[in-house]
Parts: C-alpha cells; sequence; structure tokens
C-alpha cells in the first residue's frame, strides 16, 4: 500500500518505520525536516510539503499534537484539503476533539475523501515495536480498507464505531490512565517517605490487586528517577482536557478527571511537561 506519514514525532517516526518494515511504501513529512532523517534512513521518501505528501497516496497518516494542528494540516493555507482526491483516506492517529473529529469527518467526505479517527495507546515502546493498540471510528469499510496498515503499527486494532468514536474510546483511557499514574505516584512516594525499600513494594504491590501495566511500567522509573517520556506530561494534561470538556457536554460526573486535569496542568507549569507522565510523582514532591 502507498502511504504517507505527517507528522515524525516520538510516536510518529517509529510508526512510519512500522509501515516501512510492513512492506508498505512510505512518504513522511515534518513541520521541522530533520525529524524525518530516521525514517529517511529506513527507506521512507521525504515530502518537501503537504501537496506532495499526499500525490498518489492511498492512505494519509496524521499524528500530532492537538485539535488546532491537525485542522492546520487539514485545511490551513498549504494543507492537505488542496491536493487530496476523491477516493483517498486520510486516518488521524492523533488524540484531539471528537467533535471537531466530526466536523473534520464532513468537511472531507463532502470532497469525496475517507476519514477515520484512529487514536492510540501505548506510548513509545508500543510504538516502536509495532503493539499498539488501535481505536478507530469511522466508516467500518473504509476501516477495512485501511486495516493492512494498521496491521504493521498494532496488535489490537478495533472498529470502535463511528466519526469520533476512536477519539471517545481514547477519552476514556487516558481518563483511567490518569487516576492509574496518580495513585502509582502517591503510593510510590509513601512508600519512599516511610524509608521502604522500593524494589519490593514494586515488586510486591504489583503482583497483587493494585497491580496494573501503568504501575509495572512507570514504577521502576520513577525508583531509578528516570523521567524520560514514553508520553509526556504536557500531552496528557492535554487529553485530559479534552476528556473534561467531552465529559463536561453530556454531564458525566468526573472528580477524578478534575484532579488529574489540574495536577497534570500544575505540571505543566512547574517545567515538567517534556518529562514522561511518571514524572507526576515530582509535582507531588519525588526528590532524587
Amino acid at each position: 500500500m502507498r502511504v504517507s506519514f505527517i507528522g515524525m514525532g516520538i510516536m510518529g517516526s517509529p510508526m512510519s518505520r512500522n509501515l516501512l518494515k510492513g512492506g508498505h511504501e512510505v512518504t513522511v513529512w515534518n513541520r521541522t525536516p530533520e525529524k524525518c532523517e530516521a525514517s529517511r534512513d529506513a527507506g521512507a521518501t521525504v515530502a518537501a510539503s503537504l501537496a506532495q505528501a499526499a500525490e498518489g497516496a492511498e492512505v494519509v497518516f496524521l499524528c500530532v499534537s492537538d485539535t488546532p494542528d491537525v485542522e492546520a494540516i487539514l485545511f490551513g493555507e498549504g494543507g492537505l484539503a488542496e491536493s487530496l482526491t476523491p477516493g483517498q483516506i486520510v486516518v488521524d492517529m492523533s488524540t484531539i476533539s471528537p467533535e471537531a473529529t466530526v466536523e473534520f469527518a464532513e468537511r472531507l467526505e463532502a470532497m469525496g475523501v475517507e476519514m477515520l479517527d484512529a487514536p492510540v495507546s501505548g506510548g513509545q515502546k508500543g510504538a516502536t515495536e509495532g503493539t499498539l493498540t488501535i481505536m478507530v471510528g469511522g466508516r467500518a469499510e473504509v476501516f477495512e480498507r485501511a486495516k493492512p496498515a494498521f496491521e504493521a503499527m498494532g496488535r489490537n486494532i478495533v472498529h470502535c464505531g463511528p466519526h469520533g468514536n476512536g477519539q471517545r474510546v481514547k477519552a476514556v483511557n487516558q481518563v483511567i490512565c490518569a487516576l492509574n499514574i496518580l495513585a502509582a505516584s502517591e503510593g510510590m512516594l509513601f512508600a519512599k517517605r516511610s524509608g521502604l525499600d522500593l524494589e519490593t513494594v514494586h515488586k510486591v504491590v504489583s503482583s497483587g490487586a493494585a497491580g496494573s501495566w501503568l504501575l509495572s511500567s512507570l514504577g521502576p522509573c520513577m525508583i531509578a528517577d528516570d523521567w524520560a517520556p514514553g508520553f509526556m506530561i504536557r500531552l496528557q494534561a492535554k487529553d485530559l482536557r479534552i476528556a473534561s470538556e467531552a465529559m463536561e457536554a453530556i454531564g458525566a460526573p468526573h472528580p477524578g478527571t478534575e484532579l488529574t486535569t489540574r495536577l497534570f496542568s500544575e505540571a505543566v507549569a512547574e517545567g515538567y511537561g517534556e518529562n514522561g507522565t511518571q514524572a507526576l510523582a515530582r509535582l507531588l514532591g519525588w526528590e532524587g
């Protein structure tokens, strides 16, 4: 399959390389061209413009930071909409507003262009290893057309219903993740302040009822004072803002999400935005 990938961040770059490993013909583009180098070295073509990236692609993937970024890439001056042709598929793998996603899909549909929203879970490790969970919203027949490309990037690929539902499921994921991160940070800080052996605490707690993927993955990072991002604090804060807005719009109770939205936003303000989400422990007072 001939595909293009827009956005060579810590997720998009390894995802594009997994598409190459899967036998697909890949063109990449990024606002900062230097970030395309790893994919170029792996065999991708680097587009000089969004128009060049769109040319001839069966599927155009996007993986950027926020709703305004997706809108600018699609509909801004020099954006993809100026070059896309009927029958092409746009797959947005960013995490953005579900309501905006529906609007973008309608605008593209009016041009004869299909869209899927396909946010992911699994962090940089999952993007690198090709084991992401991919939550897809959009028409089922379009999902089936794009599925061979999804299979190069993920292990658990689920069609979640119409446009916007991929983003809604991702919002649920981020709410639960954030509350788990807070629990792991608070619990491990309690252990540290109590003078307990942190390796022992982590081993015991991870194997019991309090065990979780996040505790297993992020607990060792906290113990090692390793704050490198698998997923950044600032992006988690953004995702929680989107989830909070969606929950407020339908009147869903969200006291835990209100708390984690505030805490992750505070972590950004304190300068931890580029750290991994385990650095929420630093906001709570982890020293080391």
